[in-house]
């Protein structure tokens, strides 16, 4: 992992960063995100931050390219954003939103109906002749993740006829079925 803690990490206009008592603040343009750190020296200087790891222990190793990538995650979520697409492949299976809350059919008795966190902006599309789509977006990527695999969890796709909540662009290994 030291190839990716070295790289520096630049900051783009717009942002701010903060490093105080082990906690790095990272504000831009879509919100703010805090992470707690430990075993590293994080340095912002010049418009760049950098990690630093104090041994080549291996808990250091590993602490060194973790915090880099997740300050990574965090600058350009402030900045851009991030975006997760699931899919809903199955007859009947329909996705609908008002507001914060997510309606799915998703082929059990009752819908299920989600609350979604308040940092995550929730969209849902229903296209004659193809599949319903949910959108999520937040600055956060760890959150939308979560989300994501929370909503794909209540029908994984399964590996024979592809059914289920799955992401967009996500490859399925598919099964043979009987053979006659």
């Amino acid at each position: 992992m030291s190839r990716i803690g070295n790289n520096p990490v630049a900051i783009p206009e717009g942002v701010n960063v903060d490093v105080k008592d082990n906690v790095v603040t990272v504000k831009g343009k879509l919100g703010e995100l805090t992470q707690e750190f430990s075993g590293v020296a994080i340095k912002v200087e010049d418009g760049q931050i950098s990690v630093a790891r104090p041994s080549d222990s291996k808990e250091h190793k590993a602490k060194h390219g973790l915090y880099r990538s997740l300050v990574t995650n965090m600058v350009e979520g402030v900045s851009k954003g991030w975006t997760k697409e699931l899919e809903l492949v199955g007859v009947g299976y329909r996705a609908s939103n008002q507001g914060q809350k997510l309606e799915l059919a998703l082929g059990f008795s009752h819908n299920i109906v989600i609350d979604i966190a308040p940092e995550v902006k929730v969209e849902t599309t229903s296209e004659k002749g193809k599949n319903p789509t949910v959108k999520l977006t937040s600055h956060d990527k760890q959150l939308v993740g979560q989300v994501a695999a929370k909503i794909r969890s209540y029908r994984k796709p399964e590996p024979y006829k592809g059914k289920g909540v799955k992401f967009v662009g996500e490859q399925l290994r598919r099964k043979a079925g009987k053979s006659a």
